[in-house]
């Protein structure tokens, strides 16, 4: 702490970015400031809620980077959480992108779905806040208007050409102004201009009636309906043409949730809803996730960004360039107050399905309890096994407490006395070591144990327990059908399967708490298994000694890792380019 209060005393009066660390050095948050002195000290003197303070009670050290400008720290802050994936940042999940329809700049242009925003001659039209939207509507254009389908020039006229979908550019020559014609019927249609293709459809498929061309008349009223279908579930709430985004936000107990309506041409096409836990402060959050929704799209950015009055508009209206408003009367206030409700009711029902889920959970361990005749279960603790053909056994325990996971809790143990492939020892061993240890510490012993397995590992788990140990504490087993999914549940003296319905919300919390411990195992052992890998293969390296090998493994994590990694990556663990090169170079050949 007196580290820290050093560096708190010598804070620059200047806008910058700061980087939280816990006591491994690992980066846990990423902030931005006007003034660096008071928002960094802000965390170390006063009072802070709950969520603030679990992030306070882990920092062990701080660094920051000073910036030219509050926009300057906005973009830095928006890069470091991109690279170091801090845990308390508020992030965006998949740090996905989002789909828009493309007319591209060729000779013979086309019209294709993507995510990527380029500075070409393409034509962008969104975004779609899911790819189906996007892909239906390209596919009614494609039926629509006859631009070139294939994205490589085929030797002959292809299917498109004989259903009339495409002008064989392949084939024959096509008047250029007769491409530019198309593409503007296209950029009107997506501009809004459907209403009028509809209409003229509508006369085309009154003239094929009246000359009993009934085919035709069927296929242009499919059409029509094909664009009602499509086009029609875009209602407008605006009047004028603006593109704009919406954006709203709520926050409770620790959640925040935002909501962005698009609006393209005056009509409301998609929202977009993203629900989080935060650990920062409200607005500080809001502005962050804003930095990285907008990073990717300035190609393709509204005319109009409306935010609540919570934010920092001057700052994103200066990133983007576009008008950014925090609307306090009038239509638009209106729309921002909308976002804002959708944001709460949204956060609402969550915390609905939280509370309900809760009552059913507690509901089942009291069941669970009543059915195996030992009283509530407050804490079930249990036990699976890993290994690959009896190499690198190890076994991991996972505790539930009042039947939610309770990670802090688990544990893990390498093998030690158990030679091959013998699930029955090694589970005897960790039940011995574990039970061991909590009667020699005097703490407090589980009210039910679960052992992943069927009567044979049932029946050593409580061999060691009441024979070895004298302790006489409720033991069930699980047992896996074909498909490796929880079947029964067994219990009692000698084990027999329990009647549970496979429907009930205890057969349910019983198949929560075996994939866990199994997932838990798995990883663990997959974990262990890279690690003696590594050291295997790194041992055979000259200048590679056990502190560089425990450096690498720190840094790289895997093998795979190591193997991926480029030489300007090594430098960062201290080695050099030739080491780093015949790094590469036996780890590749061992592939």
């Amino acid at each position: 702490m007196s580290k820290i209060k050093e560096k708190l005393a010598v804070l620059p009066d200047k806008p910058g970015c700061y980087l939280m660390k816990n006591a491994n050095g690992e980066i846990i948050y990423v902030g931005k400031a006007k003034v660096l002195k008071n928002r960094v000290r802000s965390y170390f003197t006063g009072s802070h809620d709950g969520k603030t303070q679990r992030l306070v009670s882990e920092i062990a050290d701080f660094e920051y980077i000073v910036t030219s400008s509050p926009i300057e720290a906005l973009l830095l802050e928006c890069n470091l959480i991109k690279q170091h994936h801090p845990r308390y940042n508020v992030m965006l999940k998949d740090d996905k992108s989002y789909p828009y329809i493309k007319i591209t700049g060729d000779k013979h242009p086309r019209l294709e779905v993507t995510r990527k925003l380029k500075k070409d001659k393409g034509k962008y039209f969104g975004p779609y806040a899911n790819a189906g939207a996007a892909q239906a509507v390209k596919k009614l254009l494609d039926r629509l208007y006859p631009l070139r389908k294939c994205r490589t020039m085929p030797k002959q006229v292809c299917l498109y050409y004989h259903l009339g979908q495409c002008l064989a550019p392949c084939v024959y020559d096509v008047d250029p102004a007769e491409n530019e014609r198309i593409v503007e019927e296209i950029v009107t249609f997506l501009e809004g201009g459907h209403e009028a293709m509809k209409q003229r459809l509508q006369e085309k498929m009154l003239e094929a009636a009246e000359k009993l061309e009934f085919e035709r008349a069927k296929e242009l009223r499919d059409q029509i309906r094909n664009i009602e279908a499509v086009m029609e579930q875009q209602n407008v709430t605006f009047s004028d043409n603006v593109d704009r985004d919406i954006i709203g936000f709520s926050s409770d107990k620790g959640w925040m949730c935002i909501q962005v309506f698009y609006m393209r041409q005056g009509k409301m096409i998609e929202r977009e809803t993203s629900l989080f836990p935060y650990y920062g402060e409200e607005k500080e959050d809001f502005m962050s996730y804003l930095t990285q929704f907008y990073y990717d799209k300035q190609n393709a950015l509204p005319k109009e960004i409306l935010l609540p009055e919570e934010s920092e508009p001057e700052l994103l209206a200066e990133w983007l360039g576009v008008k950014v408003r925090t609307p306090k009367r009038g239509k638009r206030a209106e729309l921002v107050k909308m976002a804002c409700e959708n944001a709460r009711i949204a956060l609402a029902e969550k915390f609905a399905l939280m509370s309900k889920d809760e009552a059913r959970t507690i509901e089942a361990v009291h069941n669970l309890g009543r059915i195996l005749g030992i009283g509530m279960p407050h804490r079930i603790e249990a036990f699976d096994n890993s290994n690959i053909q009896g190499t690198d056994p190890v076994a991991a325990m996972v505790v539930f407490t009042d039947g939610r996971p309770d990670k802090k809790e688990y544990r893990k143990f390498k093998i030690k006395t158990v030679d091959g492939p013998d699930d029955y020892g090694s589970l005897r061993e960790v039940i011995r070591r574990r039970y061991t240890r909590l009667l020699r510490e005097n703490k407090p012993l589980p009210d039910l144990i679960v052992i992943d397995g069927g009567k044979g590992q049932l029946n050593a788990a409580v061999d060691v327990l009441e024979n070895e140990l004298g302790l006489y504490i409720p033991v069930c087993g699980l047992a896996k059908d074909e498909k490796h999914k929880t079947a029964e549940l067994l219990f009692g003296d000698p084990p027999q399967p329990v009647e549970l319905r496979r429907d009930s919300y205890e057969f349910y919390l019983l198949q929560r708490i075996q994939d866990e411990v199994h997932r838990f195992a798995i990883s663990f052992h997959r974990q262990s298994r890279s690690k003696t890998l590594l050291s295997s293969q790194l041992d055979e390296i000259p200048g590679i000694g056990e502190q560089r090998r425990k450096k690498l493994f720190q840094h790289f994590g895997s093998l795979e890792n190591m193997r991926q990694a480029t030489v300007e990556d090594f430098r960062q663990v201290g080695i050099g380019d030739k080491l780093a090169k015949e790094i590469l170079a036996h780890l590749q050949k061992n592939v």
